[in-house]
């Protein structure tokens, strides 16, 4: 896509892809299915309609500092690829966290004390946030969107499914 590439395995699901109509359709086959397997076809196109906007549109989630009493100071560092969190608690201990490969942060510009992770993989994306929501006890840094970085442009992946 516009934004780069992204692929996965699916090597351990019994599966046949198929692209069909010039690559505007994805095709997915399971001969003999099981519960288990039906589960596994949803949850895969479910996985590459992800790898599809995250190459068309990116993903961004939007995280606010929430604090009692101590601001909570947070510093960007390495080329917008790791935080560094501050005054968490009154406490002198500086804590850092790296971003996953391929996630950048941001600080937002309009809002007081939000920073922004932008990325093409959607795993990455939430677990560089949920690496910085780990980092908690009474202040905290909340999760308060999740969208795409390109809103506007509109893709459906059709999937059929034969038993």
């Amino acid at each position: 896509g516009p934004r780069g590439t992204l692929t996965r395995n699916f090597k351990h699901l019994n599966l046949d892809f198929q692209l069909q109509e010039g690559g505007r359709r994805l095709k997915v086959d399971a001969w003999f299915g099981t519960r288990k397997t039906m589960a596994a076809i949803r949850t895969a196109i479910s996985h590459v309609q992800n790898l599809i906007t995250g190459v068309t549109k990116g993903f961004r989630y939007k995280m606010r500092f929430v604090y009692a009493h101590f601001p909570i100071n947070a510093s960007i560092t390495a080329a917008n690829r790791g935080i560094e969190i501050r005054n968490f608690l009154g406490e002198k201990k500086v804590r850092k966290v790296d971003m996953l490969d391929g996630v950048t942060i941001l600080r937002s510009e309009k809002v007081k004390d939000e920073i922004v992770l932008d990325g093409n993989d959607i795993e990455l994306v939430s677990r560089s946030a949920a690496l910085i929501n780990q980092v908690r006890v009474l202040d905290y840094v909340l999760l308060i969107l999740k969208t795409s970085i390109i809103s506007c442009l509109q893709f459906t992946c059709e999937a059929y499914l034969r038993m």
